[in-house]
C-alpha cells in the first residue's frame, strides 16, 4: 500500500491511487486532523489520511450486466418471475459488500435497476400514465434484516405483496477490531463472548441474545469462550407447546443443550428416544440449533 496515496508511473502508464483485490477496491483518502486515521495502540499517532474499501468498478460493472441480463431474459416474464430470479442477485451482492463502504454504491445501483425496470414496462405496455405504472409499482412496508420497518412509496411488487430487494436495504455492518491489548488467552472471557455478537457472520437472533445474557450460558453460567459452539435453545421447547420467539430463547453450550434436551421432555414428546443419538437430535424440528465457529467469532 506504499503507492495508494498518489498516481505513480508503471511500464509508461499512470496506476490511479489504490489496488482492487477480491472485487474490493482498497485506498487511503489524505485527510485533516480530525478524520485521520491513528496507528493504534497506547501510543496512538495520527496518520494524515483514511483506508476506505470499496466495491470496486469491475464488480459495480459485472453486477450490473448481470442484472440486466436477468431483465432482458424476462421482457416477457410475469412480473413474479422477474423479481424472483432478481431478488437472490441483489441479495447475495449486497451481503458481500455490506462491511464495506458501499452506500453510495448500492443507492447508485438501486437507482440504474429503477431505470431499467421503467424501461421494462414500457416495453409491455407503451409510454405507461401514472395509473399503468400502479400495476408494476406499489407502495408497501418493507421489514428489514434487522428488523426494522420502512415505508416505501414505489415498491416494484406485485397483486401478492411480492416486491424486488434494493441494495440500500441491506445495513452496513462494521468489522469490530480487536483490542490491541487483548488476547484470546488472557482470560478476559467477559470481552471475548460479547464480541462474539458483534461478528458480521453471527446470525442477529445469536448476537441479541449474547447482549442480553452478557455473553454466559444460561444453564452452567460459564462465559462462552471463542473456541465453543454455542446453540439457540427453546427454553418451553416448541414439541411442547413453546413459542419461536424472543422471550423463549436461550443460548447454551452445545454440550448444556444436550444436557437440558435430554432431561425437559423434548425428546420424549418428539418421538425420539434416549437411545437417539445427539446428531439426530440437532436435526429435529424441536431443536432449532444454531452453531458458530471460530472463524464466525474472531
Amino acid at each position: 500500500m506504499s503507492h495508494t496515496l498518489n498516481p505513480i508511473e508503471y511500464n509508461g502508464k499512470t496506476e490511479e491511487p489504490g489496488f482492487d483485490f477480491l472485487g474490493f477496491n482498497i485506498r487511503q483518502y489524505p485527510t485533516g486532523k480530525y478524520k485521520s486515521g491513528k496507528t493504534g495502540g497506547r501510543g496512538s499517532q495520527l496518520i494524515g489520511h483514511k483506508t476506505h474499501i470499496k466495491p470496486n468498478q469491475k464488480a459495480v460493472k459485472a453486477h450490473t450486466e448481470a442484472i440486466k441480463g436477468v431483465i432482458k431474459k424476462h421482457k416477457t416474464a410475469p412480473q413474479s418471475a422477474l423479481i424472483s430470479h432478481l431478488n437472490p442477485i441483489i441479495r447475495g451482492w449486497a451481503n458481500y459488500y455490506s462491511g464495506v463502504v458501499s452506500t453510495d454504491t448500492f443507492n447508485k445501483l438501486d437507482n440504474t435497476i429503477w431505470l431499467m425496470l421503467r424501461a421494462w414496462t414500457v416495453s409491455r405496455c407503451g409510454k405507461s400514465n401514472h395509473e399503468k405504472l400502479r400495476n408494476y409499482f406499489r407502495p408497501g412496508t418493507v421489514k428489514l434484516s434487522n428488523g426494522k420497518e420502512r415505508q416505501e412509496s414505489w415498491l416494484f411488487k406485485t397483486k401478492d405483496g411480492l416486491h424486488l430487494w434494493q441494495h440500500n436495504w441491506t445495513p452496513i455492518v462494521r468489522h469490530t477490531l480487536v483490542r490491541p491489548e487483548t488476547s484470546p488467552y488472557d482470560g478476559n472471557w467477559t470481552y471475548w463472548a460479547t464480541r462474539r455478537g458483534q461478528a458480521i457472520d453471527t446470525p442477529t437472533r445469536v448476537a441479541k441474545l449474547l447482549k442480553k445474557q452478557q455473553g454466559k450460558c444460561s444453564r452452567c453460567g460459564q462465559y462462552f469462550t471463542p473456541s465453543d459452539l454455542i446453540e439457540v435453545d427453546h427454553i418451553h421447547p416448541l414439541s411442547l407447546g413453546g413459542k419461536d420467539e424472543y422471550k423463549n430463547l436461550q443460548l447454551l453450550h452445545r454440550h448444556c443443550h444436550d444436557d437440558k434436551s435430554a432431561s425437559d421432555g423434548s425428546l420424549k414428546s418428539s418421538g425420539l428416544t434416549s437411545t437417539v443419538n445427539l446428531d439426530n437430535t440437532r436435526l429435529t424440528k424441536g431443536s432449532q440449533a444454531v452453531s458458530l465457529t471460530r472463524e464466525q467469532s474472531n
